[in-house]
């Protein structure tokens, strides 16, 4: 036996029934990362996946086509199901998907991002210029422009704090910021509304930009702690079994 088989063999273990789909994705994307399955590795058919893993092969199934919307296999009808990058790719991946089926872990990222996100808007507010300024306004009239094209709005949302993580200066934060967005994100984008969440978030835009083109750092951290407070508490309630809307 190869030590990709006995790699697969050791990791593809029988796993709760209660947990099927959730918990054969999350077996198959610790084999995947394990090191052991270069690009376009064929994973074992869907009956030995479902004989190994001890699940029917409708949770197999579900598992794949899950992982595919993820861009972590590629799944070729008559062919069978293929890792579709490398592990350095597939990481990220893991842990949004990892992130997507433990809600739980949305108040530590929600924590993490209220702290970041005030930092910025603190920075921004001694840093900005004319052009900053002017950018940022667009993005508010952008939002409110939106109506109820819901795409347009979030688009405006992400380009304004996008913007003003990127006045703040500082590389390494702009990234660690994309990054807990994006896990977010993956609650965000599952349900969008539009309405009075829409004009709070308008609202607090504004007085967001307000703060900064007065160049007063304590008020524009006090208006995003403000405005992640209102976000937060939607992705709380979309957390555990709510809505969400957009503007978090």
């Amino acid at each position: 036996m190869s030590s990709r088989e006995m790699a697969a063999q050791e990791l593809l273990g029988q796993i709760p029934q209660r947990t099927a789909i959730s918990g054969v994705a999350s077996r198959l994307l610790t084999y995947l990362t394990s090191g052991e399955t270069p690009v376009g590795t064929r994973l074992p058919p869907e009956r030995e996946l479902a004989a190994s893993l001890g699940v029917g092969r409708s949770a197999i199934r579900g598992a794949l086509a899950a992982l595919e919307i993820l861009g972590i296999v590629e799944v070729r009808p008559g062919s069978g199901s293929y890792v579709a990058g490398t592990t350095s790719e597939l990481l990220p991946q893991a842990l949004s998907w990892g992130m997507l089926v433990n809600p739980d872990s949305t108040e530590d990222l929600i924590q993490i991002r209220t702290q970041l996100e005030t930092l910025v808007a603190r920075l921004a507010a001694e840093k900005r210029t004319d052009e900053d300024l002017d950018y940022l306004a667009a993005c508010v009239a952008d939002l409110a422009a939106a109506g109820s094209d819901v795409p347009a709005f979030v688009t405006a949302d992400f380009r304004f704090h996008d913007r003003i993580a990127t006045i703040a200066g500082n590389p390494i934060l702009q990234q660690m910021l994309s990054t807990v967005r994006s896990l977010l994100r993956l609650w965000v984008d599952r349900s969008v509304q539009i309405g009075q969440q829409m004009t709070q978030t308008i609202a607090d835009h504004t007085r967001l930009l307000d703060a900064i083109r007065a160049g007063q750092p304590v008020a524009a951290a006090e208006a995003m702690e403000a405005h992640m407070d209102t976000a937060a508490a939607r992705l709380r309630a979309f957390g555990v079994g709510g809505e969400d809307a957009p503007g978090a």
